[in-house]
């Protein structure tokens, strides 16, 4: 697999300067759809990885491994480069760079570390920060433990709707000087908090789902946002899908009378049985 090719591809993206919503992604078929519709990025997210994996909500459930075996299945099943919420490194500093190793070998084109205290403490009634220190530490040690220099590393903080987005805008200033490659910025709801970011960042931000206000493409383009995320709902819509047609099967309905089922060409498209059947013929007749 080339991963090289790929990596470069979302950097020639990111340094294009213009923001693009990615495809999120949570399994081979989706992310192949994503990139014949035309997404540049497809994006694995934690919660994402941990409802199609665990079927469990996002509480830190999900293993290093488990992850890193997701996202390598999307990867060897399509060519789209892929960025991946790798939450807080699942650990330490030291487990950080073990994180960056695991998802480099698995094909990812770009991740984001967290500062979020996870999984929460004990005790606690909403989520934490780590330290600014700890936070700056552990994106130096992604940095050190990449291989492949155009893996794109950011560094991620939920400061702004955690604690004030002064606070987020002092750890941006920290966190840009350890050489990752952008910042990405979540609970931004305002475009007067995301112009004070913006106006002291070096580097390209990549925005969580801040809604209707931060939507316009061409002022993100402008402030140095490349990425904005618009949420998760393929992954939702397919589960709503699988349920509509269960209920609709133990209602009795017949199968070709039921809307949310597919054509069968479109499956067979993207399962790559035409590829399949030529190699049969090939290899095996």
């Amino acid at each position: 697999m080339d991963w090289k090719n790929r990596r470069r591809r979302f950097r020639k993206q990111v340094e294009s300067g213009r923001c693009v919503h990615p495809g999120s992604v949570f399994d081979p078929v989706s992310a192949r759809m994503a990139q014949e519709i035309g997404f540049e990025i497809g994006m694995l997210a934690g919660s994402v990885a941990s409802i199609s994996v665990l079927g469990d909500p996002d509480l830190i459930l999900l293993t290093l491994s488990e992850f890193s075996d997701q996202a390598h299945r999307i990867n060897r099943a399509c060519e789209i480069p892929l960025m991946v919420d790798a939450d807080h490194g699942y650990g330490n500093a030291l487990n950080v760079r073990r994180t960056v190793e695991e998802l480099e070998t698995a094909g990812v084109s770009g991740m984001s570390i967290e500062d979020t205290l996870l999984p929460k403490a004990f005790g606690a009634t909403g989520n934490q920060l780590i330290s600014i220190e700890e936070g700056a530490a552990k994106m130096r040690a992604a940095v050190s433990a990449r291989q492949d220099s155009d893996l794109f590393i950011a560094a991620r903080t939920s400061a702004a709707s955690i604690e004030s987005v002064e606070e987020a805008i002092r750890r941006v200033l920290v966190y840009q000087e350890t050489g990752v490659d952008g910042i990405f910025l979540l609970g931004l709801r305002e475009r007067e908090h995301l112009d004070k970011i913006a106006d002291v960042c070096k580097l390209p931000l990549i925005l969580g789902s801040g809604g209707e206000k931060l939507l316009d493409m061409d002022y993100l383009s402008d402030r140095g946002v490349v990425i904005c995320l618009q949420g998760h709902s393929p992954l939702m819509a397919a589960y709503g899908a699988v349920y509509e047609t269960y209920s609709a099967l133990r209602r009795g309905e017949h199968p070709s009378t039921i809307a949310t089922i597919p054509d069968p060409a479109l499956i067979k498209r993207f399962t790559r049985q035409k590829e399949f059947d030529e190699s049969i013929d090939e290899y095996l007749s």
